[in-house]
């Protein structure tokens, strides 16, 4: 018996690693895409379109010409996704004169983003996924575990998009401090 309980922590363990490539660093640029084959650096992203705040729908050809940082979050109004929301804000300036827009993205109604972007006065739009179809392009819809509950979520991750529309760098599991900083010094290399 004792076998037979030891043999689900490994497979809880099995299940966690296969489900993910290797772990990138915060500022090192990734090699591939984490397996989905729809997108992988140095290789130009599809075209998208989403709902967008403010109104209507945004079309990834709206940043021809700019270099373009995605950044996928989990939920509007959440500690680590208001952290990292501010940072991006804080930063803004830094990311225009590199030439960079911003757009935040999470499968929040558009009605939710249109309140979390004026609360935290955001000075980017942001992209309402509930179909999720971005995240799966961008293969960042993941199965989470919190408190024991295994569900499915978004895998804070962020990509960098040059002007030419090829995806320059990711990064994924994306620890919030210090996130930021890294990504526009990423922007300011292009």
């Amino acid at each position: 018996m004792p076998a037979k309980k030891a043999s689900p922590a490994a497979k809880t363990t099995a299940k966690k690693a296969p489900a993910r490539k290797a772990p990138v660093a915060k500022s090192a640029p990734a090699k591939s895409s984490g397996g989905s084959g729809k997108i992988a650096v140095g290789k130009k992203v599809p075209a998208f379109s989403s709902l967008v705040t403010g109104g209507g729908s945004w079309k990834s050809s709206e940043a021809a010409g700019k270099n373009l940082v995605i950044y996928f979050y989990p939920r509007d109004n959440t500690p680590g996704c208001t952290t990292e929301g501010e940072a991006f804000r804080d930063l803004a300036p830094a990311f225009k004169k590199a030439n960079t827009m911003i757009l935040g993205v999470s499968t929040d109604s558009i009605a939710s983003h249109e309140k979390f972007k004026e609360k935290y006065r955001f000075p980017f739009e942001l992209l309402s996924d509930e179909s999720q179809a971005l995240c799966q392009l961008f293969d960042v819809y993941k199965e989470k575990s919190l408190y024991g509950r295994k569900f499915m979520g978004v895998e804070r991750s962020t990509f960098l998009i040059d002007a030419d529309g090829v995806l320059r760098q990711e990064w994924r599991k994306v620890k919030v401090p210090g996130h930021a900083e890294a990504v526009l010094d990423a922007a300011k290399a292009l």
